[in-house]
């Protein structure tokens, strides 16, 4: 099996073109703010966005604070520099990193899914809340749970348009499909459909992924002594659970 994840790497170009990030990316990130305002202890300016991907979140969530970004994919890292840049971003790995200070809010979104053992997402959750201000909030969405996961499911997605080279059309087909529902992994398979001026190549990824429950999440967070909240975000047919851990004082 290759993880070797093409789109982080030789087709990361094609990122931009995977949900615009003045729609849909600004009103998740819209949810954000008002969960960090409202669980907050302490005033909040600073925010680092673990797996911050190619900026698209940064670029939302600027106006409200002053944002640094993290990632492994120095690819990635070079998109969100170009979208962002007055923002400040670091290349490396959210298991192990160390930028020596921390902020007021921590954002971990689906680059979590990448932590495909119990013990990688524990290191994760733990590196995250080691960067957190007492009184700070850290913003944790996982992409899929055990609860949510619909096995063999497939999602087809356009490239924005707004956001596509002339000439280039681009389908984005991704397949979820959980070969031992007694571990804590699953596969996503995405094929990538790309027509320059209707030339047709055809890119696939197929990572292993990580899928936890919602007990597990839980466990986690309130074993690192925080205070642990709860709530929803829907997007276009999809719910998400949202996890706000406030570090205790």
């Amino acid at each position: 099996m290759d993880d070797r994840f093409k789109l982080y790497h030789e087709l990361a170009w094609l990122w931009p073109l995977w949900g615009d990030a003045q729609t849909e990316y600004a009103h998740y990130c819209q949810s954000v703010v008002d969960r960090i305002r409202r669980h907050a202890q302490r005033p909040v300016s600073t925010l680092l966005d673990i797996g911050c991907g190619g900026g698209k979140n940064v670029l939302n969530l600027k106006d409200d604070f002053e944002v640094t970004g993290l990632d492994l994919s120095p690819e990635m890292l070079a998109q969100a520099r170009t979208l962002n840049p007055e923002c400040r971003f670091v290349q490396g790995d959210m298991r192990t990193f160390r930028l020596d200070e921390t902020f007021d809010a921590v954002l971990m979104d689906d680059a979590i899914s990448h932590m495909n053992s119990r013990a990688d997402f524990v290191a994760a959750l733990r590196t995250a809340h080691a960067h957190l201000r007492p009184g700070g909030v850290l913003i944790a969405t996982p992409d899929v749970t055990t609860e949510s996961f619909q096995q063999n499911s497939t999602s087809v997605t356009l490239a924005a348009a707004r956001t596509s080279p002339p000439g280039v059309e681009v389908v984005f087909i991704e397949n979820r499909y959980d070969p031992d529902p007694t571990d804590e992994q699953y596969e996503a398979t995405i094929f990538y459909l790309i027509r320059d001026h209707g030339r047709l190549q055809i890119e696939t990824d197929h990572w292993t992924l990580g899928i936890f429950s919602l007990d597990t999440w839980r466990h986690v967070l309130k074993g690192m002594g925080c205070e642990l909240h709860e709530g929803r975000y829907s997007a276009s047919g999809d719910d998400y659970v949202v996890f706000s851990s406030v570090k205790t004082p």
